[in-house]
């Protein structure tokens, strides 16, 4: 059993409330889950205004899948367009 998980810190460019932040967030999220079919939460920073923590986790049992999926998710919120990646953090077990 492969159990992968990846976090992501986040800078949101002018965002001035958390309202704006969660939207950004839930829309991130939801993507993740829709076309990847794993978890994601939010794990951090939930009361800063320009700054994200989002995590993601699948459960697999083949190695090259698990990469595959984590390299896919990566490149889908670098190119989201409305939050950078400021630091990423992967573990494969």
């Amino acid at each position: 059993m492969i159990i992968a998980s990846q976090t992501w810190t986040l800078t949101i460019p002018g965002c001035s409330s958390l309202k704006e932040k969660r939207s950004v967030v839930r829309s991130l999220k939801d993507r993740l889950r829709r076309r990847f079919n794993v978890s994601v939460a939010e794990t951090g920073l939930q009361d800063v205004h320009d700054r994200a923590e989002l995590s993601l986790v699948l459960v697999t049992n083949d190695r090259r899948f698990a990469d595959g999926v984590l390299d896919k998710a990566d490149d889908l919120v670098a190119d989201n367009g409305r939050a950078l990646i400021s630091d990423l953090r992967r573990d494969v077990h």
